[in-house]
């Protein structure tokens, strides 16, 4: 998918090495980096610098292990359902009431299986 359609939802992979993946969505971000073998198996997890996603309320570009991660909302991204990213635990927390959020997950909580549910 061109990812510069979708702003609003990107996320980004930045490596060690200043190589860097962009993604339309936090979900396939998720998805790469939980199963680098598999779509880039030059490079492990310890090769990651850095992991950026858009928080949703302020649209800017956020440290993706500090955030917040809303999962079951009624928003979508540009690939379906979607992990919604918020900077602050209290945003999370309002947008999980206020779009039927089933939970907030921080990004060490985020597994292979959770990403597959969402599919």
């Amino acid at each position: 998918m061109f990812v510069a359609k979708y702003p609003d939802f990107l996320a980004e992979i930045v490596f060690k090495d200043g190589t860097y993946v962009v993604f339309d969505g936090t979900k396939d971000m998720f998805k790469y980096s939980l199963n680098l073998k598999k779509y880039n198996p030059s490079k492990g997890p310890e090769d990651i610098d850095s992991i950026y996603v858009t928080d949703y309320y302020n649209l800017t570009l956020i440290g993706g292990a500090e955030a917040y991660y809303v999962i079951g909302s009624d928003i979508y991204g540009p690939m379906g359902r979607e992990l919604i990213p918020l900077e602050k635990e209290a945003d999370a927390a309002g947008f999980m009431k206020d779009h039927k959020g089933k939970s907030v997950l921080k990004f060490k909580d985020v597994t292979y299986e959770i990403i597959k549910a969402l599919d």
